[in-house]
């Protein structure tokens, strides 16, 4: 595993329950802001899954990952929904309430 997996993986442990980042967050956090899809990558091969709450990552619209890892995009909505996390009518993330602002 990479260095930069593994500073992904530190950056998401972070994200608190009931709240969601972006991938281009994540990026941001790990010193590579260009990076959004390699987190991405990073996510789906997530080595501890139900640890690494890689479902609370969603992309820069509040949307879920089309190929999330552990079952799909409703699963994933499924649970972002058990912790709380709010929607809007279309189907995303209403980021407005729920996006994470870390202390950098």
């Amino acid at each position: 595993m990479s260095a930069f997996y593994d500073a992904v993986y530190r950056a998401v442990e972070r994200i608190p329950r009931g709240k969601v980042a972006t991938y281009g967050q994540i990026a941001l956090l790990c010193g590579r802001p260009r990076a959004s899809r390699a987190v991405g990558w990073a996510l789906h091969q997530n080595p501890l899954p139900g640890i690494i709450p890689c479902h609370r990552v969603v992309n820069r619209k509040g949307g879920m990952a089309p190929a999330f890892a552990f079952g799909g995009p409703q699963v994933q909505r499924g649970l972002l929904e058990a912790e709380g996390v709010p929607f809007l009518p279309e189907g995303q993330v209403d980021l407005s309430r729920a996006l994470w602002t870390p202390d950098f």
